[in-house]
């Protein structure tokens, strides 16, 4: 597959698992139901190998996030996305930081050279979406994950540089190596830090993106799952991506079947 051959990724050292799955599937399906049964052992599974699959829990990365410092309700929060916008909620659950919340409605692409961009998924340019915050004193910003720090720092960068001075921004985790280059734009707080060369020694993926069509997006094409990436699977689950795909597999036709009928 050209897109595999193009984004290659290595065996990391340790892979970090966030499972925004298992409460997603018992919540919508029950937690008696085959889809969230499913779910659980396909956690089993890749939790194989200890020593290298860690499995981030919600409530751990909350706990690291709120401990690193309190601060006075913001006067806007901007959620990166459906995920940022979450997490955005639920810290302002526990401290009342976000009153207000708005979503930017953009994601990471590929870009079919080996690289991403950051396209909109409401049709209305970055520039647009943040474009009236001048007046707000404070400003977050809100997003799940800081892997690469493409996301972030695109964001930040399309502030107007007097609002960046009074913003600080927040993720649930990051790779360490990139936060500098957030730090040279604004404050940020993380909470699970995880350190090391990033693909390489660490990396990070969110359980859903496993088995939704939510987690490889492709300009023109179709989203993807990460289970239809097998040399991917095969890189953060040697020994085992097999079973894993199959599981995956399995699960998505419970989650997904329209999806999966037009795939197949």
């Amino acid at each position: 597959m050209a897109d595999e051959a193009t984004y290659a990724a290595p065996t990391p050292r340790v892979l970090y698992i966030h499972d925004d799955l298992s409460d997603a599937v018992r919540q919508q399906y029950g937690p008696a139901s085959p889809a969230a049964q499913l779910a659980e052992e396909l956690l089993r599974l890749v939790r194989r190998d200890p020593q290298r699959v860690v499995v981030l829990s919600l409530a751990q990365q909350l706990e690291l996030l709120l401990a690193r410092g309190e601060h006075p309700p913001f006067a806007m929060a901007l959620g990166i996305g459906e995920a940022g916008e979450r997490v955005a909620r639920q810290l302002h659950a526990h401290r009342g930081w976000f009153p207000r919340i708005r979503r930017l409605d953009v994601t990471r692409e590929e870009d079919g050279r080996g690289g991403y961009r950051l396209v909109s998924l409401s049709g209305l340019p970055l520039a647009a979406q943040v474009q009236g915050l001048e007046a707000y004193p404070s400003l977050a910003v809100v997003d799940d994950t800081v892997f690469s720090g493409l996301t972030l720092r695109t964001v930040l960068q399309a502030l107007p540089p007097a609002l960046r001075a009074r913003t600080h921004a927040f993720c649930l985790r990051a790779v360490a190596e990139s936060l500098p280059a957030i730090r040279a734009l604004c404050p940020i707080s993380a909470g699970f830090v995880a350190h090391g060369r990033l693909l390489h020694d660490v990396s990070m993926i969110n359980a859903s993106g496993l088995v939704r069509r939510i987690a490889i997006r492709r300009a023109g094409q179709p989203p993807q799952a990460f289970f239809e990436r097998p040399a991917w699977m095969h890189a953060w689950f040697p020994g085992h991506a097999e079973d894993v795909i199959a599981l995956c597999r399995r699960l998505n036709a419970l989650l997904e079947p329209a999806a999966g009928a037009r795939a197949g």
